[in-house]
Parts: structure tokens; C-alpha cells; sequence
């Protein structure tokens, strides 16, 4: 018998160990496996970033977004430009909601950083800030940014625009 090389052990999980019994069963659960949990099979948690030193916002951010999860998308935040920086780097995520006003990094410098200096055209921006003015929002769009929204926000249109972006129904 071949081991289960998942993190599941077959002692702690009896539908997969009553599927293991031979070893073509095996493969077919290991390969059902690279599919479900690997860029192989095309499935992989679609994740959002959410970027406020506001503590309330990202709480209100948080609120809108989470019926998200339930249909696997993973919520992330960052407190500072720095670290939303080092999150996108690392989490690679589909959509970030970045604020501008920020200690160590302004919203501006991360976007020009993800989207001109690292080259990382794959991640959704959008600037989500209290600075409407139109200076702000050229400034926003030289930096890189795909959509410029202004606070306050209708939490029903962030909810839709993720929806549309993440290609959810």
C-alpha cells in the first residue's frame, strides 16, 4: 500500500480511508487531490487584500467582503504600505483594496511598486481612499491603479465590483 502523501491521514478521515484500498484507488484520490488543491487542476483559493491603517475600515471591509469566503475566496489584510507590499509579494492576490494615506508606504508607492516596478500586472487594484480630488485620482492612475474609489463606499458596490473581478455570480 502506497502512503497518503496529502495532509490528511487516512486514521483521522474514514471516507478517504475506506477510497484508499488498492492502489489504482490511490492514485485516483492523489490525482483527485492535485486537482482540487493545486494551479494543476485549476483550484486555487481566490484571495483579496485589504489594506487600511484604519482598523474600522478594514473591520468594515471585512464585514462587506465576507460572503465572499463562502465561496472560497480568502480575505487578507495589511495595516501599512510596507506590508501590503510583502502580502502581495508573497500571497499573490487577485484583487487589492489599498487606501492611499499610509505610515511607511503611501497607497501611490505600493501601486507603482506592484504594478510598474515588479511587473505584477496580474492583481486588481483598486484605490479605495478618502482623497477624491481628480489630482488624486491621475495620480492614482499614473501610479498604476485599475479603479479609484472614494470613501465613504457603498459596501453593495464594493461587494458587486469584487464579485465582477473575481469572476463570481
Amino acid at each position: 500500500m502506497v502512503p497518503v502523501l496529502s495532509g490528511n491521514r487516512t486514521e483521522d478521515n474514514p471516507p478517504i480511508n475506506q477510497a484508499i484500498q488498492t492502489e489504482e484507488s490511490y492514485f485516483f484520490s492523489f490525482e483527485l487531490r492535485l486537482f482540487l488543491f493545486t494551479p494543476i487542476g485549476g483550484y486555487m483559493a481566490k484571495k483579496i487584500l485589504i489594506v487600511d491603517d484604519e482598523p474600522h475600515i478594514r473591520i468594515l471591509m471585512e464585514q462587506t467582503l465576507e460572503e465572499l469566503e463562502d465561496e472560497g475566496v480568502e480575505l487578507l489584510t495589511a495595516i501599512n504600505g510596507e506590508d501590503a507590499l510583502n502580502t502581495i509579494k508573497a500571497e499573490k492576490p487577485e484583487l487589492v483594496f489599498l487606501d492611499v494615506m499610509m505610515p511607511k508606504m503611501s497607497g501611490f508607492e505600493v501601486c507603482n511598486a506592484v504594478k510598474n516596478e515588479l511587473g505584477i500586472k496580474d492583481v486588481y487594484i483598486i484605490m479605495l481612499t478618502a482623497k477624491g480630488q481628480e489630482f488624486d485620482k491621475q495620480k492614482g492612475s499614473d501610479s498604476g491603479a485599475d479603479l479609484y474609489m472614494t470613501k465613504p463606499f457603498d459596501p453593495d458596490e464594493v461587494l458587486e465590483k469584487s464579485m465582477e473581478i473575481l469572476g463570481i455570480d
